[in-house]
C-alpha cells in the first residue's frame, strides 16, 4: 500500500536512518514524524489523500478521530520503511524482521491491518511490545524498526 512517492526516513537527531552490515540492512526505529514540516502525524489530514482512501477514511468525525491517528501513523511508518529499504536497493520483500513498539497495545489490530497491506503474502517475523513513552512526545503511538536481508551485488 503506497500513495505518492515518499522520502526515506530522516533521523530526528544524530544517528543513521539505516546501516548496511554485509548482506543485512538495519533500520533505526521509525516514527510518524515529518522533520521537513516539523510535524507529528496525528491523523488522516497529515498523509496523502490516496493513503487516506486506502486506509478507509470514513468522513465521520466520530470514527475518523478514533482510528485516524493510529492508522495514519502506521501507514506513515511502514511507508518510510518501504522508501528507506528501496533507497538501499531493496524492497519490502527483503524485510524479514520487525520490532514494533506501541504506547497502547490496543492499537495493534489497526496497525496490523495496515501492515498486511505492506506485506500481503509473506509477513516478517515480528516482536510487539508496549512502552510508556517515545520521543519526541506523547502523540507518537508507534515506532517500528526493521531488518532486511539484501545480498550485496544483486
Amino acid at each position: 500500500m503506497t500513495a505518492s512517492p515518499s522520502a526515506p526516513a530522516a533521523p530526528l537527531a544524530r544517528y543513521a536512518a539505516f546501516k548496511r552490515m554485509g548482506d543485512f540492512v538495519f533500520l533505526s526505529g521509525i516514527i510518524a514524524v515529518d522533520p521537513a514540516r516539523s510535524l507529528v502525524v496525528s491523523g488522516y489530514d497529515d498523509i496523502p489523500p490516496e493513503a487516506q482512501a486506502l486506509l478507509g477514511r470514513t468522513g465521520e468525525m466520530s470514527v475518523d478521530i478514533k482510528e485516524g491517528p493510529i492508522l495514519a501513523q502506521s501507514w506513515w511508518v511502514l511507508d518510510r520503511i518501504r522508501a528507506t529499504i528501496e533507497s538501499a536497493g531493496g524492497s519490502m520483500a527483503d524485510v524479514f524482521k520487525l520490532v514494533q513498539y506501541f504506547r497502547d497495545l490496543r492499537d495493534y489490530p489497526h496497525y496490523n491491518r495496515v501492515r498486511k497491506s505492506f506485506f500481503p503474502t509473506d509477513p516478517p517475523v515480528s516482536t510487539v511490545v508496549q512502552v510508556t513513552a517515545m520521543l519526541p512526545d506523547e502523540r507518537v503511538l508507534v515506532e517500528v524498526e526493521a531488518t532486511a536481508y539484501l545480498p550485496q551485488g544483486r
